[in-house]
């Protein structure tokens, strides 16, 4: 499912991240990678602010439907 769907507090295991290998690189560089965990601590208007590697990162609806757990 997409990061999207995911509950606020909830630990998910990165699955798969879609998208052109420009957005893919730019996610990895996040701290988005295959494996790793993401926990969503908020959600507002579809737009995500999540924990991932020990870091606050806040991301737009899109880029978050093309993160897969």
């Amino acid at each position: 499912m997409p990061l999207t769907m995911a509950g606020a507090g909830e630990q998910n295991v990165i699955k798969k991240i879609g998208g052109k290998e420009e957005t893919r690189r730019f996610l990895e560089n996040l701290g988005f990678v295959t494996g790793g965990t993401v926990t969503v601590v908020s959600e507002t208007g579809g737009n995500l602010i999540v924990n991932v590697k020990d870091a606050r990162v806040a991301i737009g609806k899109d880029m978050a439907n093309k993160i897969m757990v």
